[in-house]
C-alpha cells in the first residue's frame, strides 16, 4: 500500500463519472478544511494487517501535525500494483473504521473520476509519504490459517480406538513414529541432501537445471521414459476407473471473481505472470479448468458419480526454497488430478472409500506397497463426530494404525481428506494418494444438477490423485530402492518401469552379430533391450550393468553361440554375494518379462540400440 498525506488547509472534490467500479454516492461532492489528506493506492497482495499498518502510520502523522480530521481519498496513480476493486474498497472501509474511534473520517467515493482542489499548508511535516509492504501475493488465505491452524492428534487403530498421539505405544510401528513427528513438528526445511538425489543423477533420470527457477527439473531420456510409463499407467487405471479425460489451461486470470475466491482457499503459493492487460496465475492443479467446464454442463441425477480427469504436466506451486530438494518437492509437477460430481455426502462417502481402495491398487501396481507409507486423515470434528463409524471403516481396509488430524473448525473447502504419505531415509514424509470432500467449490462455481425431483441442487466434489504427483513417485520408488540396499538387498525400479530391461554384453566382437539379432527379436516382443559394445572388458560391462539396475543381463560368447541358450543374470532374487543365473532361450526370457510387465503400459527405449552410440548426458 502507498500513502501520500498532506497537512492541508482545504481539499474540496467533484465526482464527475463513474468507472464500472464505482461506490454509489449521492451528491456532487465535498469540500473539507483543516484536514490531513491521505491519497491512497491499495495494492496486491494488501491485507487487513497492511491497512492496520497505514492506519498506524496515519494516526502518528496526525498526531504530530495536531490533526483531528482525516480525508482518505483513493488514489490509483501513486502504484502500478493495483489491488483489484473488490479488495481496494474493503480496505479502505476497514481504515475508515479503525480511524473513526479517534478522527472525524471523510472518504471520497471509489471508482469515481473526480476533479479536486487542494491547498497544503507547506511546513516541514505537511508533505509525507508512505509505503506499507503487503504479503506475497502467492501466499493464499489458507496457507495463513493453516499456520494459526490448531491440531489435534490422535492414533485410529484397527480396532477402531481413537488413541491420543501421546499415549499411542510405537513400540511395534517404527514408521508411524517418524511420520507422527514429523507432522507435529511441522519442519518441512531438508538439511541434508536425500540419498535419491544422487541415484536420479548416476541412472540417468533427472538433474536441477540451473537456467530455470529451483524446483525445475530436467529429465534424461531414461527419466522421461520412466515419468513417460507412469503418467500412461496412472491416466488408463483413471479411464478404467469410469473418468473422462479432458484438457484444461495452464493459467488462468487472478482478477476472475470465481477463480479469485477459490485461490484463497486452497493452500498452494502461486507463481503470477503479467499478460498484456492482465495478471494470470500459473495452475497448482486441474480444479480451475475441470470446474468452470463442469458450471456449463447440464447435468442431472442420472450421471452421477461424474468424474472428470486430467494429467496436468504441469501444475505449478512456489514452494518454499528450503523445501526444495531433487524430486520430492518441486515448483512444477505433473499431477493425475480426478474430480468427481456426487449427489450428496452419502454418495461423497462411497466415492471417497472407493478412490481410497484405488489408490492402495494403483500405488501396490507401481511398485509402493501399504508398508511402504503411512497412512494420515485430516478431518473437522463435526465431520467425524457425524461419521465414525464411516471413519473407522476406512481404517479396516489397511488393517494399520492412521495418523488423524482433527480441527475443531473448517479450514479449508474440504471436511475429510486422506493422503498416503511416504517416509524417506531422512524420515521426512511427502503425500502421495489423495482425495479430498469438497463442500464449497460447487456453489462457488455455479455447479448444479437436477435431482429426481426436477430441482436444480449443489453437488458436492471430490478431488483425487490416485497416486499423487508423478515426481514423487519416482521419488519414492528410488528411496524405497535405497533403504532397501542399506539392508543388504539389491535394488532395482520394477522390470515395467527400468529403461533397459535386457542389457546383451558380447564378450568379443564376433559375437556381435548374435547379440544384435537377440536384440532385435527382444525389441519385436516389446522388450527394451541394448547392446553392450563398448571397448570395455565383459567384466566392467557387467558392473556397469548391474550399478544401472538391469533386471536382465545376457552374456553372449562361443558357449551361447553353439547351446542357442542365453546365460541370464537375473537381479530380482540376487544377492551382494550370489547372483542369480539362469539358463533361458530368448522365447523364455521373453515370457518371464511378459509376466513381470503385464497389464503395464509399454514405451520403447528412446535411445539408440548400441551403447557405444549413445552420448553421455552429464
Amino acid at each position: 500500500m502507498k500513502i501520500l498525506l498532506l497537512h492541508s488547509d482545504y481539499i474540496e472534490y467533484e465526482v464527475k463519472k463513474k468507472t464500472k467500479f464505482a461506490e454509489p454516492f449521492d451528491g456532487k461532492g465535498e469540500r473539507v478544511n483543516e484536514a490531513l489528506v491521505v491519497f491512497v493506492s491499495v495494492e496486491k497482495g494488501d491485507s487487513e494487517d497492511t491497512a492496520l499498518k497505514a492506519v498506524e502510520e496515519i494516526r502518528d502523522v496526525a498526531g504530530k501535525v495536531n490533526a483531528e480530521r482525516i480525508v482518505l481519498y483513493p488514489y490509483a496513480h501513486l502504484s502500478s500494483n493495483l489491488a483489484d476493486p473488490e479488495t481496494a474498497v474493503k480496505l479502505l472501509k476497514f481504515m475508515e473504521k479503525e480511524l473513526s474511534s479517534d478522527f472525524e473520517v471523510h472518504r471520497s467515493p471509489f471508482g469515481w473520476y473526480k476533479a479536486f482542489k487542494i491547498s497544503c499548508k507547506g511546513h516541514p511535516l505537511s508533505e509525507l509519504s508512505r509505503e506499507i509492504k503487503g504479503e506475497d501475493i502467492e501466499v493464499t488465505q489458507a496457507l495463513k490459517d493453516e499456520e494459526k491452524a490448531k491440531s489435534y492428534w490422535y492414533i485410529l487403530t484397527p480396532e477402531k480406538e481413537l488413541v491420543e498421539v501421546e499415549k499411542f505405544d510405537f513400540s511395534k510401528y517404527p514408521n508411524l513414529k517418524k511420520f507422527v513427528d514429523y507432522e507435529i513438528s511441522k519442519r518441512r526445511a531438508v538439511d541434508r541432501i536425500p540419498p535419491h538425489v544422487e541415484l536420479m543423477k548416476r541412472l540417468e533420470i533427472a538433474d536441477y537445471e540451473e537456467a530455470s527457477d529451483s524446483g525445475h527439473m530436467r529429465y534424461y531420456p531414461n527419466g522421461r521414459l520412466v515419468k513417460s510409463l507412469l503418467e500412461t499407467f496412472v491416466t488408463e487405471r483413471c479411464i478404467e476407473y469410469g473418468a473422462m479425460e479432458v484438457e484444461t489451461p495452464i493459467m488462468y486470470d487472478r482478477a476472475h471473481p470465481t477463480l479469485r475466491k477459490y485461490l484463497e482457499r486452497f493452500p498452494a503459493r502461486q507463481y503470477i505472470i503479467k499478460g498484456d492487460k492482465r495478471d494470470f496465475f500459473l495452475r497448482f492443479a486441474a480444479c480451475f479448468g475441470q470446474f468452470l467446464m463442469a458450471s456449463q454442463a447440464t447435468i442431472t441425477y442420472r450421471h452421477l458419480p461424474l468424474k472428470m480427469y486430467e494429467l496436468t504436466r504441469y501444475s505449478f506451486r512456489k514452494e518454499q526454497r528450503g523445501e526444495l530438494v531433487g524430486l520430492r518437492r518441486l515448483r512444477a509437477f505433473t499431477m493425475p488430478d480426478m474430480h468427481t460430481i456426487v449427489r450428496d455426502i452419502e454418495e461423497a462417502k462411497e466415492e471417497f472409500y472407493n478412490q481410497y481402495k484405488l489408490s492402495v491398487e494403483v500405488l501396490k501396481e507401481i511398485g509402493l506397497e501399504p508398508e511402504d507409507y503411512e497412512v494420515a486423515i485430516r478431518i473437522t470434528r463435526d465431520f467425524y463426530e457425524e461419521n465414525r463409524e464411516f471413519i473407522h471403516s476406512i481404517a479396516e481396509v489397511l488393517n494399520k494404525p492412521i495418523l488423524i488430524e482433527m480441527w475443531d473448525r473448517r479450514f479449508f473447502y474440504f471436511v475429510l481428506k486422506f493422503e498416503f504419505n511416504f517416509v524417506d531415509a531422512l524420515d521426512k514424509a511427502s503425500a502421495l494418494s489423495t482425495v479430498q470432500i469438497d463442500v464449497e467449490n460447487a456453489e462457488r462455481y455455479g455447479i448444479t444438477y437436477v435431482d429426481s425431483d426436477g430441482k436444480e441442487k449443489h453437488p458436492l466434489i471430490l478431488h483425487c490423485s490416485a497416486s499423487g504427483a508423478i515426481e514423487r513417485v519416482m521419488y519414492a520408488l528410488l528411496e524405497k530402492e535405497h533403504m532397501r540396499a542399506e539392508r543388504g538387498e539389491l535394488p532395482m525400479l520394477p522390470v515395467w518401469l527400468s529403461p533397459t530391461q535386457v542389457r546383451i554384453i558380447p564378450i568379443a566382437e564376433r559375437h556381435l552379430e548374435k547379440a544384435m539379432e537377440v536384440a532385435e527379436v527382444l525389441r519385436a516382443n516389446r522388450v527394451r533391450a541394448d547392446v553392450d559394445d563398448r571397448e570395455e572388458t565383459t567384466g566392467k560391462k557387467v558392473r556397469d550393468a548391474a550399478t544401472q539396475w538391469i533386471p536382465y543381463i545376457v552374456v553372449i560368447g562361443d558357449r551361447e553361440l553353439e547351446s542357442g541358450k542365453l546365460s541370464v543374470t537375473v537381479r530380482k532374487g540376487s544377492t551382494k554375494e550370489k547372483q542369480r543365473k539362469v539358463e533361458m532361450t530368448v522365447d523364455e526370457l521373453i515370457e518371464e518379462i511378459r509376466k513381470e510387465c503385464e497389464g503395464k503400459p509399454y514405451k520403447p527405449l528412446p535411445m539408440p540400440v548400441l551403447l557405444s552410440r549413445r552420448p553421455s548426458m552429464r
